[in-house]
């Protein structure tokens, strides 16, 4: 090679920052080039490391003359990339799984051979510290003859973001493709080559959109046994192997990044598990804390097996030596892997044909949402009425829920197909689902995406009424001034980068349905309700309150009205929406007007909170905390829940203008926030 190793990089996701804080600090290598299908990103990370181009492509960056080419893609692109790579006359460097089949990674290994160039693949756990001291502590003979090595690999996965199906979804076996890659190149390097394996998968339901969340494999190696768990549940999440010999045990943790190795000594039994303890004991006591300390300063690089591997893949290119991962023993992971993945990939493919061809019985109406706390109570309704409504769930429902023994649908509302197939053959949908909490992607999918797929379906049947549960949330809190009335045209939530992911969502959500009103002519009627209450949300904190740190924080003296509706009085307006004639098209707020302090709301549910803590702060003394977090956030350059434009926001909404649901709906509160309190308070103060 020559002095200076020209690279480009291909692909500007997650991994591609753990790339580039490696190559940085090889001062032979030179990045000429970055390319993504999201150009904005790799323009963002050539600005951060100083990358002199951006390329819409591998072709183009033939410009930059790269040598070596590190594929940094999802995988399915590994090998036509590597192929393109290798034609190009550079060295590549694939991050993990090698290919998605053993004939492609024959077809890169043979192009390779071809070009006379190399081919590696980043095995990059082989290279993390405490692994690979565990790895050098076999090759020493330390441990005698290896017998047994477990491996405990614990993950998760961001949630379902909504729309179409990537691979981590299509995929029964995706869980597996991604980690028990990892799993079988560790095997390896303890027992040498597998000689057979033994893959289970099973589904736990807990994330239903990860349909198998929990392998297990078994394997024989030239020198051993082997077992893995790899599991998307366990808490705390861990990344750790055991290694068994004739003459010790080795206890490596990539979390904490420690290698203990447990010895043989002369002596009774008994003494060796003492001294191993006591060993154990005191390297845990200082190694611990000068491992925060480390990772605390910077001194341990992130991904640091990323880092390890990258430094010696270019070392041994540099010195003209072999590679450390061959591009061999890619393919021998790639083979035990594809093979172990067909059942669960099979399995899956007959389940979602089965999915397909349900056909859900004839209904007239379909409830999304339909286990939550609205839903249930509209639900629990409409079979009061005679109905018997559809209902679309994530998952089965629980004994005794308003939605037992209905008709369902199971999916995500992000899911295009699953809507689709609950919204076909009914006439009328209350769309009450929505994200309550979760991460962005909870929300996206539940609401953004959840009401896309409502409205497109809506039109697509032909449905003659959404009924489509807004919020009043999304409205401009911070900016409404005070004493004047709220109407279904006041501002909307201006800010909602300041104000959190509830409002913006369902500011998005809702006009989604707007536009199908006004372009497509959707007859659907938008619903604002207030703060709904109710049995079975007493712990649910009142508009201008928080949770925080096991305590709730008025946000001032107390006195402020609140624009309160009690839950069947939102049902009441629910079901008149279905039918009123001048609906559709319209925006209708349901609330109760009458006045409700947050003193009067929080005296009700004092005895259901128990021993939580009602404590009034001055809104000066929050605003402080606001100006505080907003301080620290920018110093983590992380976002915090509390900011003074969010304080700002907790002023809740009163008095409300709710002339329009009695005109349109002929609805005003049959119950009423008064003996709403009443009701669901009540059997608390007698106990």
């Amino acid at each position: 090679m020559p002095q200076t190793i020209r690279v480009g990089l291909v692909g500007a996701g997650y991994v591609a920052l753990r790339h580039l804080i490696a190559l940085k600090d090889l001062p032979f290598v030179e990045v000429v080039g970055i390319c993504d299908v999201d150009p904005a990103k790799a323009a963002a990370l050539a600005e951060k490391f100083k990358i002199p181009r951006v390329f819409p492509s591998l072709e183009a960056m033939a410009e930059a003359r790269p040598q070596s080419v590190h594929i940094l893609t999802p995988p399915a692109s590994h090998c036509p990339l590597t192929l393109q790579a290798l034609d190009m006359g550079c060295h590549v460097f694939v991050e993990k799984p090698m290919a998605e089949t053993v004939e492609e990674c024959d077809e890169m290994i043979a192009k390779a051979r071809e070009k006379r160039l190399v081919l590696s693949v980043n095995h990059s756990l082989r290279f993390e510290p405490p692994f690979k001291a565990a790895i050098d502590y076999v090759a020493a003979g330390k441990l005698g003859d290896v017998l047994n090595v477990s491996y405990f690999r614990g993950s998760d996965y961001p949630a379902y973001p909504g729309g179409p199906l990537t691979g981590l979804y299509r995929q029964g076996s995706y869980p597996f493709r991604d980690l028990g890659v990892h799993a079988l190149y560790l095997l390896e390097a303890f027992l040498g080559e597998i000689r057979s394996l033994n893959v289970r998968h099973y589904g736990t339901g807990r994330d239903p959109m990860v349909t198998f969340d929990e392998w297990r494999m078994s394997a024989e190696g030239d020198s051993g046994t082997g077992e893995v768990l790899l599991s998307w549940n366990m808490l705390p999440v861990q990344n750790e192997i055991w290694v068994h010999g004739t003459r010790g045990v080795i206890h490596a943790d990539a979390f904490l990044q420690q290698c203990h190795f447990y010895r043989t000594y002369p002596g009774p039994k008994q003494l060796h598990a003492i001294i191993n303890g006591m060993r154990h004991a005191v390297g845990s006591l200082f190694g611990i804390p000068a491992f925060v300390i480390r990772a605390a300063t910077g001194k341990i690089k992130p991904s640091p097996g990323i880092y390890a591997s990258i430094i010696a893949f270019y070392n041994a290119l540099a010195e003209g030596k072999p590679v450390p991962v061959p591009a061999e023993e890619g393919r021998r992971a790639i083979a035990w892997v594809a093979n172990a993945s067909r059942p669960a990939d099979d399995e899956k493919d007959r389940i979602e044909a089965a999915r397909a061809q349900e056909r859900p019985a004839p209904a007239r109406i379909l409830v999304t949402g339909g286990s939550g706390f609205l839903g249930s109570a509209l639900v629990r309704r409409l079979r009061e009425r005679g109905e018997r409504p559809r209902v679309l769930l994530r998952r089965p429902a629980a004994p005794g829920s308003a939605v037992e023994g209905l008709d369902a649908v199971y999916g995500s509302l992000g899911e295009p197909d699953a809507v689709e197939r609950a919204v076909a053959g009914v006439e009328v949908v209350y769309h009450v689902g929505a994200a309550m909490k979760g991460g962005v992607n909870d929300f996206e999918a539940g609401t953004v995406w959840g009401t896309k797929n409502i409205v497109d379906s809506c039109l697509k049947y032909g449905v003659q009424r959404l009924v489509y549960v807004s919020s009043i949330g999304l409205l401009d809190h911070a900016g409404h001034p005070d004493g004047v009335p709220v109407t279904e045209g006041s501002p909307v939530e201006p800010h909602t980068e300041l104000r959190g992911i509830y409002s913006k969502v369902k500011l998005e959500a809702e006009r989604i349905v707007l536009n199908a009103i006004r372009d497509h002519g959707l007859q659907a009627v938008i619903i604002r309700p207030g703060q709904i209450f109710g049995p079975g949300a007493e712990q649910v904190t009142p508009n201008g309150v928080i949770r925080l740190a096991g305590q709730w924080i008025v946000a001032g003296s107390g006195k402020r009205p609140l624009p309160l509706i009690y839950v069947e009085d939102v049902v009441d307006g629910l079901i008149a929406a279905e039918t009123a004639p001048e609906a559709p098209g319209k925006i209708i707020h349901l609330i109760d007007p009458s006045p409700i302090t947050q003193n009067q709301y929080l005296e009700w549910c004092q005895p259901a909170l128990g021993k939580t803590p009602v404590r009034r702060t001055p809104v000066a003394l929050l605003m402080f905390a606001g100006w505080m977090c907003e301080v620290l956030a920018r110093a983590i350059k992380r976002s915090l829940p509390l900011s003074r434009y969010r304080v700002r926001s907790l002023k809740p909404l009163f008095p409300s203008d709710v002339s329009r649901a009695r005109e349109v709906l002929n609805w005003t509160p049959a119950v009423g926030s008064a003996r709403g309190l009443e009701q669901t308070f009540s059997r608390y103060r007698k106990a």
